[in-house]
């Protein structure tokens, strides 16, 4: 511990074996672990600092709210950003819930002490053009024709339909015979989602080429030996696409998905029904879109306005 000499023997041996306790018990990764143990080391530094000597137990007996909410402002002052700040006061609370469950003392402190609020990334979406030429080349990177109908079938279910890679994959020759597409999505809950030809065309298509026959009520995508087909091969399809078509690396398969809302809504979709497509619980999830087709309002304002 690089802080060791700012702290108490007891309060070292209770660190050492919260450490034992996240990695035999919680199982955390090697890196999230040496990340936890780092951020702990930043707060006991801090309060060695702040309080002007050495750091034991009592002095986390007797921790405050505000001598938290100092180390907070500490870190903002170091330019520290919302998402690291709150692994460490993560990181914080896991040391003292680890003490509280032990027996060896309980704090108040850090119940008045809420988590920083994350900035709400948007979604990256592709033009209209990268999504239909990201389908549309997957036959040129695939020599065996029945993987390559697969994949742009799944590609096209994502764009196409709005799916999750999940729900895609999961998809049976059942789901298939409804009027339009049946959908179970996050909680086990179904939705039905229109299927526009295109997308039916690719299905039809892989499935005329497919060598394996599913049942009605397993999954449609087979991987080349015949078993369920993994998300991390059309992850890889992917990653491909984007070396091949010179696409950013927030080209992903989750951004097919993006990319269906957005060009829905920039041609005048309502979020009410872009809610019901893409089987979000909220509405307040869905809006997040109206800021991307802002934003693309704005670039196109930018750069073709005269005056912009």
């Amino acid at each position: 511990m690089s802080y060791a000499h700012l702290t108490s023997a007891e309060l070292q041996s209770h660190v050492l074996n919260w450490q034992r306790d996240l990695g035999a018990v919680r199982r955390l990764a090697s890196r999230t672990l040496e990340a936890y143990l780092g951020d702990l080391g930043l707060f006991l530094t801090f309060l060695s600092g702040h309080i002007g000597g050495e750091v034991g137990m009592t002095t986390l007996r007797e921790l405050r709210a505000a001598d938290i909410r100092a180390f907070l402002a500490s870190r903002r002052n170091d330019d520290i950003g919302s998402r690291s700040l709150a692994r460490e006061l993560s990181a914080i609370k896991s040391f003292f819930f680890y003490l509280e469950r032990e027996g060896i003392l309980a704090t108040e402190a850090l119940a008045a002490i809420r988590t920083p609020k994350q900035p709400r990334s948007l979604p990256k979406a592709l033009t209209v053009k990268e999504a239909r030429d990201t389908i549309a080349a997957t036959a040129e990177q695939e020599e065996t024709p029945w993987i390559a109908a697969r994949d742009m079938a799944v590609l096209s279910l994502l764009y196409g339909a709005g799916l999750r890679i999940a729900e895609a994959l999961a998809i049976t020759r059942a789901d298939l015979d409804a009027s339009a597409l049946r959908v179970t999505g996050k909680g086990g809950k179904t939705r039905l989602v229109p299927l526009i030809a295109q997308v039916r065309q690719a299905i039809d298509t892989y499935l005329g080429l497919c060598p394996y026959t599913p049942g009605a009520n397993e999954p449609l995508f087979r991987g080349a030996k015949g078993g369920v087909l993994s998300p991390r091969l059309i992850q890889l399809r992917l990653e491909r696409l984007r070396g091949a078509l010179g696409l950013p690396p927030t080209a992903t398969p989750h951004a097919l998905r993006h990319s269906f809302a957005t060009h829905l809504l920039g041609r005048g979709g309502d979020l009410r029904s872009i809610q019901e497509l893409l089987g979000h619980a909220s509405l307040s999830t869905t809006q997040i879109y109206t800021a991307v087709d802002t934003d693309r309002m704005l670039d196109a304002y930018r750069n073709a306005h005269p005056r912009a």
